[in-house]
């Protein structure tokens, strides 16, 4: 492990998989103390345990993000347990793809309660305790930021409410030395599709992923560590990272 971050603290939500694993290891390989948040907690136990054999220092905590009263008690946990909290990465999101005609709005609710409120909900339990460390706050959004897609018309709202609530909070907390960073992937090859309920949707995002070189979890954690790691007067505000192959 090298120490770039020794001494940093960083709270990861979604961890249990994808992204947001691969940014924790990327974190706790660069020497931070890491808390691991997510719903399934025997996939965090087993990152906890493959880190620290790794010599890591890891907390895990059984979080689900729209939970206001939950948010607060995890990021009070690992203040009190680590120390401090110096990295907040927010990555914990659903993308339920489907038409608005004819949709299951309870997929609507779900992405809205997690994408936006969690992430906004733990943005705001974290924020006193990264003001006061002169933190860094990580948003995992999306290509869905920038690009619309017929089909997906909810989750690019929730998108464009995360880049929106983003550059709204970099403006109030950068002159106080709080750095937010937003990062939007193009495809990435997680479990993300496999959760979509509109039948037609996932098959037909599967057919379009099948023909290119996706993404892996790793290219994102490294973009993480990249905005991280920057000197303290410079900010990554914003990483667009898709596949070559992406047109």
């Amino acid at each position: 492990m090298s120490s770039s971050l020794e001494g940093h603290v960083a709270l990861v939500t979604g961890a249990g998989s994808g992204i947001g694993r691969a940014t924790a290891r990327a974190l706790a390989s660069a020497g931070a103390s890491v808390a691991v948040a997510g719903r399934r907690v025997d996939r965090l136990e087993e990152l906890r345990d493959e880190l620290e054999a790794e010599g890591g220092t890891v907390l895990v905590l059984e979080l689900d993000v729209t939970d206001e009263q939950a948010v607060g008690a995890a990021v009070r946990s690992a203040v009190e347990t680590l120390g401090r909290l110096d990295i907040l990465v927010n990555n914990a999101g659903l993308m339920l793809l489907g038409p608005v005609e004819n949709a299951d709005t309870t997929d609507w609710t779900r992405m809205m309660d997690t994408n936006v409120m969690g992430l906004m909900y733990t943005t705001h339990a974290a924020l006193p305790e990264l003001i006061r460390n002169q933190g860094t706050i990580v948003q995992i959004s999306s290509i869905a930021a920038r690009v619309v897609g017929r089909g997906s018309a909810v989750y690019n709202a929730t998108k464009f409410a995360v880049n929106g609530f983003s550059e709204g909070l970099r403006q109030e907390v950068t002159e106080r030395g709080v750095r937010v960073v937003v990062i939007e992937p193009g495809t990435v090859e997680t479990e993300l599709r496999e959760h979509i309920t509109h039948a037609p949707s996932k098959a037909a995002i599967a057919e379009r992923v099948a023909k290119i070189r996706q993404l892996q979890s790793e290219d994102i954690a490294a973009a993480v560590l990249y905005a991280v790691t920057a000197p303290p007067h410079a900010t990554v505000n914003e990483i667009f990272i898709r596949p070559t192959d992406q047109a």
